[in-house]
């Protein structure tokens, strides 16, 4: 019989912002688009759930997070439908000595963790699954055999033949954390099509994860065989373009793969950018300001509260420092009252003398020029400034946002950190 399954990925349970008090209901939006995907489980009855990883937003979660979690799998435990998972990036804990919130959900029976184990020459072993210990790395369910492999990081492409040569089953699925370039806009642990192209021999479904864009991978034929939902809530900025969903998924007796994507409803996510061109005093440039976004919110019909970024641009007639977080957010909030609000001021000042008008550099292209001329003065790093200046941004604007662990911020760094000390 053909089995059906739902895969989900990059659900990041315990995600919320901590300003603007509406951290609480921005931290139950990822648990109601995630038990509506159970919800849609149960009622469809299917076989299994996949989960392909970072189904928390950090490997350290509040108790309440787990207790939460927990109330959710319950209506798939109690109709007896096994959901197969792997860690991701952001589930990952580095003291291997403890416990992770993932393993205790695998051994009390909610999910069942799927890692495999290592020989001494560096070769894969996934050992069948054992309910009573929760761990394994293969499970065979209906006649398919699933087998679950997290995130190995930036040297995911060399593992490749490896996972292949530990597999001698039929109907086979793989459950990996790892995006796909070129399809994948993740910039930290994917590999290249030619990469991944040989698990297409092994496996007639590889449920991925990691990047939050959904997409479908095929071989040179044109076979599809490789699936990433993307995650079915919008995590970070960015993303309020992409599909958000997850597949219902039928494996045909012949390896034949039937794929829905199911689309999610999350919050509205707003990008909007203000030009302020030629305002002459920071009045000015505030009504303008709420102007503009007023005409770029208007006929917007979710009644929910908005996550909102407003981008900043233009050359103006007064120092960018007049224009404060504190003004702007009022301004903001006589039009609408987001959930939450960041700004990112893009703003340049001309000034004239002697007759020459000058354009004075934004505060960002200020803070990107001194960074990249201290990376450069490494001779180590030289040639590598602008990747490395925008690791160096991205790791600040995540600190300074205080919603990361540390497991997070080392995930951003190429194998984990090696390399870049």
């Amino acid at each position: 019989m053909p089995v059906r399954f739902i895969h989900t990925s990059d659900i990041h349970l315990g995600k919320t912002y901590r300003c603007l008090g509406g951290d609480a209901e921005r931290y139950q939006d990822f648990f109601t688009t995630f038990a509506n995907i159970i919800a849609d489980a149960v009622k469809e009855q299917v076989d299994f759930v996949l989960i392909g990883g970072d189904l928390f937003h950090t490997g350290q979660i509040l108790p309440k997070t787990f207790a939460k979690t927990i109330e959710i799998l319950q209506p798939l435990k109690d109709a007896g439908i096994p959901c197969l998972a792997v860690e991701g990036n952001h589930d990952w804990i580095h003291r291997r000595d403890s416990v992770s919130w993932m393993e205790a959900l695998s051994q009390l029976g909610y999910i069942r963790l799927l890692r495999p184990s290592r020989t001494g020459e560096g070769d894969y072993l996934f050992e069948p699954f054992d309910l009573e210990q929760g761990a394994g790395g293969h499970i065979e369910i209906g006649g398919v055999n699933i087998y679950g492999l997290g995130y190995i990081g930036s040297q995911a492409a060399n593992h490749v033949a490896r996972i292949c040569e530990a597999v001698d089953t039929r109907r086979n699925i793989l459950l990996f954390h790892v995006g796909v370039w070129s399809y994948s806009p993740v910039e930290i642990g994917n590999i290249r099509p030619e990469e991944a192209l040989p698990l297409s021999e092994c496996f007639d479904y590889v449920a991925l994860g990691h990047g939050h864009k959904p997409y479908v991978v095929s071989t040179p034929d044109g076979r599809p065989y490789a699936f990433n939902p993307g995650s079915p809530d919008c995590v970070n900025f960015g993303e309020e373009r992409y599909d958000k969903g997850y597949y219902l998924v039928s494996l045909e007796n012949d390896g034949e793969v039937r794929h829905e994507f199911r689309r999610c409803s999350p919050r509205p996510m707003l990008v909007l950018t203000v030009n302020l061109e030629g305002a002459n005093n920071a009045d000015e440039a505030l009504q303008r300001f709420a102007a503009g976004v007023a005409e770029k919110l208007a006929g917007g019909s979710d009644p929910r509260s908005p996550l909102i970024e407003v981008r900043l641009c233009g050359k103006v007639g007064f120092h960018p420092f007049e224009l404060s977080r504190d003004r702007l957010r009022l301004a903001l909030f006589e039009v609408c009252q987001p959930l939450h609000l960041e700004i990112k001021n893009h703003l340049s000042q001309v000034s004239g003398g002697g007759g020459e008008e000058k354009v004075k550099k934004s505060l960002a292209e200020i803070e990107r020029d001194v960074l990249a001329e201290l990376v450069g003065a490494n001779s180590q790093y030289q040639g590598r400034e602008e990747e490395l200046v925008r690791l160096s941004l991205a790791l600040r604007d995540l600190v300074l946002k205080g919603e990361v662990e540390g497991e997070e911020l080392l995930a951003l760094l190429p194998s984990g950190g090696a390399g870049c000390a």
